[in-house]
């Protein structure tokens, strides 16, 4: 990421200039300061969350960022993890990289990684939006959330929403989908020309990445096979699921050992799945195991940002050669904001291919209940906040 700053004229808006460790100065055009959000102070469990009417209001530092009128929010079990501290030196490191900062600068933070909105204001060099353009987007996590009446984000973040979605609905999708298009098709190679016929495993099926994987591989005419709990059997069928194979019934890798070995496993679930999961690939096929589950920003909490780093790369690089031996091909997937990828997404809800997947929705009044939801776990399909209800107002 790139952290030169820009300067920017512009003939509609004053040029401020801020003595800050932050930024130099703003061009955003809005005068208001404040804003309604949900913030943490400090690290902790859900007692520590707060509203307030006094949040700052985001500006437009870039001249390729826009501010969007957030009105609806879609939680992940990432915001739990942010908010108990998970990821906080790893993603302090990506905010301040030179450390200029003090420390607990980030707060007070907004949650909330997925968006769907209005835009509000555009920076000069943004082309491919208007105000009053319909949005979706994926947060990164080391930027401001959703939580919140507004928040600002690169247009290369940003894709205009799916016509045939609600902004409820189209709340629900970005960041579980951009994590599934990472880790399919940037990290494991696919992609709808050359997934035809292919037999791809995923698992930990029934949760937000798993259901959004099922129906873009179904979409793109691969064989899905999926490992989740007899409950959810009946649910990830209707999205398509060709094989599904029940981890309460027994041991899950016993039964998927007698199947037909796979061109890719999408691993959701992490723990010993890396001992047994490799052996259900076909050798010498290109065959690959992507795992979302690393233990990458954990080694940086515990051993630091360098020896973290190196530790990481040290067991990536390990594990790799240790299984190419084998003839397959071990991989870490991560999450990638990306608005061209949602551009392609939005093609495919708007076909029908995909449809959102939202198991509850919450007023902005019951973020806390909606956080404590997703502390819960074994969620089938995604939290949903609904933060405003129109844009009429911009």
């Amino acid at each position: 990421m790139s952290y030169l700053r820009h300067l920017v004229f512009s003939s509609n808006t004053s040029l401020c200039w801020h003595v800050s460790q932050t930024r130099m100065f703003s061009v955003t055009k809005s005068s208001r300061t404040i804003m309604p959000a949900w913030v943490i102070d400090k690290y902790g469990s859900n007692e520590v969350l707060r509203f307030t009417r006094n949040a700052s209001f985001p500006v437009i530092n870039y001249p390729n960022e826009v501010i969007v009128k957030v009105l609806s929010a879609g939680l992940n079990p990432l915001d739990v993890s942010m908010r108990d501290g998970y990821g906080a030196a790893a993603l302090s490191m990506k905010r301040d990289p030179l450390h200029i900062k003090q420390l607990g600068s980030e707060f007070p933070l907004i949650l909330g990684r997925d968006v769907s909105g209005v835009i509000m204001e555009c920076g000069l060099d943004v082309k491919h939006f208007r105000e009053r353009d319909e949005v979706w987007a994926a947060i990164p996590p080391w930027k401001q959330g959703s939580l919140a009446e507004f928040v600002v984000l690169s247009a290369n973040e940003v894709s205009h929403k799916p016509k045939s979605l609600s902004h409820t609905e189209a709340a629900g999708v970005p960041y579980v989908a951009t994590t599934a298009w990472s880790a399919l098709v940037n990290t494991g190679g696919l992609n709808k020309d050359n997934c035809a016929k292919k037999r791809v495993l995923i698992l930990g099926g029934s949760g937000g990445v798993g259901t959004f994987a099922i129906q873009m591989l179904k979409a793109w005419g691969a064989h899905v096979t999926v490992t989740c709990s007899h409950n959810a059997e009946r649910f990830v069928r209707g999205l398509g699921a060709d094989h599904v194979v029940d981890y309460t019934a027994g041991p899950v890798e016993e039964a998927l050992s007698s199947l037909e070995k796979f061109d890719l496993i999408l691993d959701n679930v992490g723990g010993d799945t890396e001992r047994w999961g490799l052996n259900l690939l076909k050798p010498w096929c290109g065959a690959k195991f992507v795992t979302l589950i690393t233990p990458f920003l954990q080694n940086i909490e515990s051993l630091g940002i360098a020896d973290g780093m190196m530790q990481s790369a040290a067991t990536v690089g390990t594990k790799t050669l240790k299984h190419l031996v084998k003839g397959v091909h071990y991989r870490w997937g991560f999450f990638a904001p990306s608005g061209p990828a949602l551009d392609e997404i939005r093609e495919m809800v708007d076909a029908g291919q995909i449809r959102a997947v939202v198991e509850e929705t919450f007023s902005f009044s019951q973020v806390p209940q909606a956080l404590k939801k997703m502390e819960n776990g074994h969620a089938r399909g995604k939290t949903v906040v609904q933060i405003s209800k129109g844009g009429e107002d911009l």
